[in-house]
């Protein structure tokens, strides 16, 4: 007997062959990255713009901007651990869901007011909201799908190009309006948007889902431990934490916060958490190297307790983990150095036939995607609108809106005989391309061309590294006031999305199928650590451009990323046969 005839209930109501419920969660996420990366690529915009003129902002430079958008960041991959255990033991995937986008929401409202505390108040409930919000909407989507693994993968991509859709749409309007009416419409379209996916996800849930992300009883507790106890190979032996462990665990994360406050407290208040000296030494980067001293105690006395197999493959996560730091680090610029760069130094007027070929390929990027996914609204709602036709009636409203500001902003600009580009708009460039390109990638991983997996890292770093290659290339010798050509960042987006696709979806892979079952939320959480690390170190970095390109050069700003991410890479490759080795014959 087939799955689908012993499940009947979840192919019962279906939209392009997949149950209707992936369909509340594709739009929930879609909502929620937009106004996610609609506020994202806001930040160092408004906190660097000039305290006068149209459309001032707080004047920072960009180094304080870094500071502050990088904690933030940082955070972000942080919050969804705890998120992830509050939801597991405690109130349920749809609750934590629910609770994230109320907070998130309120979030967004308290920033798009634009005072100095209602901001601070803003980022913090963001990184609160999202931290219940990140985990569990894919916690309810593996769920939704654990008895039908063969689903699973087609789901996913579903469910990625939601994600992507979203941050492609809330980056071009919320920067759109930002630019044009003002900084707190560009945040206050983010919170609206955010809203009313909440509204749709708490409608539609409950019908669609059935028990679904439930609060979680102890009978579900019970067979979720005997099932994770199945699970384990016989050969592993036990490995519980120890209560040195946990003080480890605590004092590390304790100082690796300490150090994410203290750094934009120290550049914008000049308050300083640390000592100025601890021993003799500079007191952060004191703390810091004995907080990761500590973490990688940690990390390595409990490798050393698990058999040999066991304990090499988790050697596999970690060294991939490290890598990881060094392409976000660089990658993660496209939220600070880069839209900086768009500002000042590229030049983005346009007359003429250029103005007018823009226009016809802005027209297309956005109409052609909006008709595609308003075109799933109709589908979805046609199954679902009798069991939540308030959910239904909010989606609706929602691309109303989208079609009016996409429509308005259309005429805007084709009413006009010379015009600007945003800023903004070349962020939308990497969600276009992973739409475009990221069905050919995964052919290629399904082909006799599949690299190992320490290849496809390697090469996802130096063909992302390519990319500020191009940008180096493309500014060097330029003076002081003059700007370089568009084609330049166009390139480094597509160059920066390709080595997304390269290595960003092989590294939670790996993780899942390289640690043990007991030990997968505790690698998990070391594989989203590195990722806030990497975000951390870009912002940081990327907060020096001016300051490297009046010390030096813009050129030589651009080289940093092109240099360190390609030695990374050559090592990670280099590292191949010792990765397989390591693997022992995991795939």
């Amino acid at each position: 007997m087939s799955k689908e005839a012993t499940k009947p209930d979840f192919f019962k109501s279906q939209v392009l062959g997949h149950p209707s419920g992936l369909f509340v969660l594709f739009f929930t996420e879609m909502w929620e990255r937009f106004s996610f990366y609609g506020m994202r690529v806001l930040l160092i915009l408004f906190l660097t713009a000039s305290l006068s003129g149209d459309n001032p902002g707080w004047g920072w430079n960009a180094e304080n901007a870094g500071a502050l958008y990088g904690t933030y960041a940082m955070l972000l991959y942080i919050t969804p651990i705890f998120g992830g255990i509050i939801a597991d033991r405690l109130i349920g995937y749809r609750w934590a869901v629910v609770i994230g986008s109320i907070l998130m929401t309120i979030g967004h409202a308290a920033m798009a007011l634009d005072t100095p505390f209602m901001l601070y108040l803003g980022l913090g409930l963001l990184v609160i909201g999202t931290g219940f919000f990140k985990p569990n909407m894919t916690s309810i989507l593996s769920e939704m799908y654990k008895s039908f693994p063969e689903k699973k993968d087609s789901a996913y991509t579903i469910f990625y190009m939601g994600v992507n859709s979203g941050a492609f749409f809330g980056m071009m309007l919320c920067g759109y309006l930002a630019n044009n009416l003002g900084w707190h419409y560009g945040f206050g379209l983010a919170g609206i948007f955010m809203l009313l996916g909440t509204i749709q996800f708490w409608f539609s849930a409950k019908p669609l889902f059935g028990s679904i992300g439930d609060v979680p009883t102890k009978e579900m507790k019970a067979a979720a431990k005997e099932a994770a106890a199945k699970s384990l190979n016989p050969d592993d032996k036990p490995n519980p934490f120890t209560t040195v462990d946990y003080a480890l665990i605590a004092i590390s994360t304790l100082i690796g916060l300490l150090y994410a406050f203290n750094d934009p407290l120290s550049k914008i208040g000049n308050i300083n958490i640390f000592p100025d000296k601890i021993f003799g030494f500079n007191g952060s980067i004191f703390m810091i190297v004995l907080g990761l001293i500590l973490f990688l105690y940690l990390v390595i006395s409990r490798m050393l307790r698990y058999t040999a197999v066991v304990r090499d493959r988790m050697f596999a996560v970690i060294v991939f983990a490290f890598f990881t730091i060094f392409f976000w680090m660089s990658f993660e610029q496209g939220a600070s150095s880069l839209v900086i760069f768009a500002r000042d130094n590229v030049d983005r007027t346009l007359v003429g036939t250029s103005l007018i070929m823009f226009n016809v390929i802005n027209t297309l990027l956005t109409v052609i995607p909006l008709i595609i996914i308003t075109g799933v609204l109709y589908l979805l709602a046609k199954q679902t609108f009798k069991k939540a036709p308030i959910g239904n009636i909010v989606l609706a409203i929602t691309f109303a809106i989208i079609w009016a500001i996409a429509i308005w902003m259309l005429q805007s600009e084709f009413s006009k005989e010379a015009s600007e580009i945003d800023p903004t708009w070349f962020s939308i460039l990497n969600s276009f391309f992973i739409i475009a390109l990221a069905s050919t990638v995964s052919k290629i991983w399904e082909s006799k061309f599949n690299p190992p997996a320490a290849v496809k890292y390697g090469l996802g770093l130096i063909i992302m590294a390519i990319g500020f290659g191009l940008l180096a290339y493309g500014s060097h010798g330029v003076q002081a006031g003059v700007k370089v050509s568009m084609i330049w960042l166009v390139l480094a987006y597509l160059f920066h999305t390709l080595g997304e696709l390269f290595l960003s979806p092989v590294g939670l892979s790996y993780v899942s199928k390289l640690v043990p079952a007991r030990m997968i939320a505790f690698m998990f959480g070391m594989w989203y650590l590195a990722i806030a690390i990497g975000n951390k170190l870009a912002a940081v970095v990327g907060g020096q451009i001016e300051n490297i390109t009046n010390q030096y050069s813009l050129s030589t700003f651009f080289l940093i990323f092109t240099v360190v991410p390609i030695g990374a890479g050559i090592i990670v490759i280099l590292l191949s046969p010792v990765m397989n080795k390591l693997m022992h014959g995991v795939k």
